[in-house]
């Protein structure tokens, strides 16, 4: 198994603080965000080889955390948020750079945090009848909370029968989180999902199309996540992971 970690954003908003450095190398519990993903990934003693994707504009900074960590770094030639590839795109520059289409892969987004066991979360898929994919689900337990994720409905097997993008009438409160397993066979799907016009800018856009025609199970889980894209979502994170360290919590997130 690959893992493949998508950090190419730009993080618009929040800047100033991803002027100059990264979403995912800022600090939190006083540790870069992508340290704490890496904890998670490295759980899983199948995974031997691990491969991030970044933009051209922070190609370095990136490339100076992977070395000592022995992460695999892909430039995606992007260098602006007018030009990114999106989510899918830059995964599947990841499978033909990386020859992954044979492989299976953990697939997670740079700025989630969760405290999950990954372990757990294989063990479960691989007991699914196989090839299928798998997704962990939130529970944010408010309707109106729900219309600002990707919401899945599942049935009694846990397969997932019904996946969409922010909902204005949400059928559950179940949210994905972008921490995929996927096998080979549905590695391969994500070239065709893209050659058939479909959004390349959002990963829950293909998890959608993929669910229509082939098995994809949701994995329920307890705990925190942490999807961090705006300031407020940075600074819960942090004073969470500082209260875990028995550091002091801040009232407002600085680089210091």
């Amino acid at each position: 198994m690959k893992a493949v970690l998508l950090a190419a954003g730009y993080a618009t908003r929040l800047r100033p603080l991803t002027d100059d450095l990264p979403k995912h190398l800022l600090p939190v519990g006083g540790r870069p965000m992508l340290d704490w993903v890496l904890d998670r990934v490295r759980e899983l003693e199948e995974v031997d080889g691990i491969h991030l994707v970044t933009n051209s504009r922070f190609a370095s900074e990136f490339t100076a955390w992977a070395e000592p960590n022995g992460v695999f770094v892909h430039d995606d030639g992007t260098t602006s948020n007018e030009d990114r590839l999106g989510a899918v795109g830059d995964l599947r520059l990841v499978i033909e750079r990386g020859g992954l289409d044979g492989e299976e892969l953990l697939v997670l987004a740079g700025d989630n945090l969760f405290d999950f066991s990954v372990r757990d979360y294989a063990a479960w898929w691989r007991a699914k009848p196989q090839p299928a994919s798998a997704v962990p689900l939130h529970d944010v337990g408010d309707l109106e909370l729900a219309t600002h994720y990707g919401i899945a409905e599942m049935d009694a097997d846990e397969r997932i029968v019904s996946f969409v993008e922010k909902p204005s009438e949400p059928a559950s409160t179940l949210a994905a989180t972008l921490i995929y397993l996927l096998p080979p066979a549905h590695v391969r799907l994500v070239a065709d999902y893209l050659a058939e016009g479909h959004s390349p800018d959002n990963a829950g856009s293909f998890l959608g199309w993929l669910a229509h025609s082939e098995p994809v199970f949701g994995y329920r889980f307890a705990g925190h996540w942490y999807d961090i894209g705006n300031r407020d979502q940075l600074l819960e994170a942090d004073n969470r992971l500082r209260r875990d360290a028995g550091q002091p919590e801040r009232e407002s997130y600085s680089l210091d």
